[in-house]
C-alpha cells in the first residue's frame, strides 16, 4: 500500500475555498466533506484537508499562522508542462488568489506559484524528465 499524504490547511471561508480550488480543476471527496471540512483530491495519494479555522484549532494547541505576515508551509506540486504551471497560476489569480514572486526558469526546471484565498503558498513546477536521475 502506497503512503498517502494529507496536508491540513485552515481556511477562513470553506465555501469560497472550495469554489476557488474547483476553478483550478481540483475535485473533492464528499465522504469527508461537511460544513467544517473538505477533502480536496490532488492525486491518488495526495489530499488536502481544507478545515475551518475552528475545526483546525481542534488539532493543535498552537496559534494558527497569520499568512499575511508569516509562511507556515510551501506546498509544492509538480505539473506535466510549463503551460500547465502558467495555466494554474492564471486561474488562481483570476479566482481571487495572488502571485508572490515572478516565474523562475532554471532551464531544466520551471516554476511559478500563487497564494490562495487564505495566503497559503502553492509552488507549481515542471521539471524536464531527462533532468531526473533514476536510482
Amino acid at each position: 500500500m502506497a503512503t498517502k499524504i494529507f496536508v491540513n490547511l485552515p481556511v477562513k471561508d470553506l465555501k469560497k475555498s472550495i469554489e476557488f480550488f474547483a476553478k483550478l480543476g481540483f475535485t473533492f471527496n464528499p465522504q469527508f466533506t461537511d460544513e467544517t471540512a473538505t477533502c480536496m483530491i490532488v492525486s491518488e495519494d495526495i489530499f488536502v484537508m481544507l478545515l475551518t479555522r475552528d475545526k483546525f484549532k481542534t488539532f493543535t494547541p498552537k496559534e494558527i499562522c497569520d499568512t499575511t505576515k508569516s509562511t507556515e508551509v510551501l506546498v509544492g506540486l509538480s505539473c506535466e508542462s510549463r503551460d500547465k504551471v502558467n495555466d494554474m497560476v492564471r486561474k488562481a489569480v483570476a479566482g481571487g488568489g495572488s502571485t508572490y514572486n515572478q516565474p523562475q526558469d532554471h532551464g531544466f526546471m520551471y516554476g511559478h506559484g500563487f497564494q490562495d484565498l487564505d495566503g497559503h503558498i502553492w509552488e507549481l513546477f515542471y521539471m524536464e524528465p531527462s533532468a531526473v536521475k533514476s536510482n
